[in-house]
């Protein structure tokens, strides 16, 4: 489980192709601190487990699953990725909970500046649409923000300075893809009230004379 809070930017260095997959070597350095063999890292969104450890940076494999379902298919040496530990029990929750299983991936529709942030406009699909809601949390390629307004098939976000210059954002332009997360919590409600059990009736006078008693 993560947070949404891009610790660091990587830079993938070795793809090598697989009769499955794909299997990637990125360049890193503060993400290397406690990071051990097995451990989970987001990269770019998706949940990736660490296979190797070099003292540069880290050996990942990506599934064909993976692949097609996110824009990791399409990495290549040379491409900057958003990196993010697991969380840890005691760390503070600086966004919100994002588990790193993307939905599907969006497309960049608009790019206009507002004062000193950039408004990202995003058109999603019919399958994502439901869960898009004014002022909830999303994760756009690992990154947790803030919908900021919400038309028919697309939303907005407003992107910081501060969040430009940690992301990958700064580096990205209409027509890109994004990988996109829907919060997880809109999706526990949406199963629970699709499996919404109607509560038996209370034993009272009026059930009882209903039912031809009394």
């Amino acid at each position: 489980m993560f947070t949404g809070i891009i610790e660091e930017i990587g830079t993938v260095s070795q793809v090598h192709p697989q009769s499955s997959g794909i299997t990637v070597k990125i360049n890193a350095h503060t993400i290397l601190e406690d990071t051990k063999i097995g451990d989970s890292i987001a990269v770019n969104g998706p949940c990736l487990t660490v296979r190797e450890l070099e003292t540069d940076g880290f050996i990942a494999d990506i599934s064909e699953e993976t692949c097609r379902k996110t824009t990791l298919r399409s990495c290549k040496v040379g491409t900057r990725v958003n990196l993010e530990r697991s969380l840890r029990l005691n760390d503070r929750l600086g966004g919100h909970l994002v588990l790193g299983h993307i939905d599907e991936v969006a497309t960049i529709s608009g790019w206009k500046h507002e004062g000193t942030s950039i408004i990202m406009e995003i058109t999603v699909g019919e399958n994502v649409r439901p869960y898009i809601a004014y002022k909830g949390s999303i994760a756009v390629d690992g990154v947790s923000l803030t919908i900021a307004n919400v038309l028919e098939n697309r939303f907005e976000v407003a992107l910081i300075p501060h969040t430009l210059q940690v992301t990958t954002f700064g580096e990205k332009q209409p027509g890109n893809g994004v990988n996109i997360e829907v919060d997880v919590m809109a999706r526990y409600v949406e199963t629970l009230l699709r499996n919404q059990v109607t509560p038996p009736q209370t034993l009272n006078i009026d059930f009882l004379q209903k039912h031809g008693y009394g």
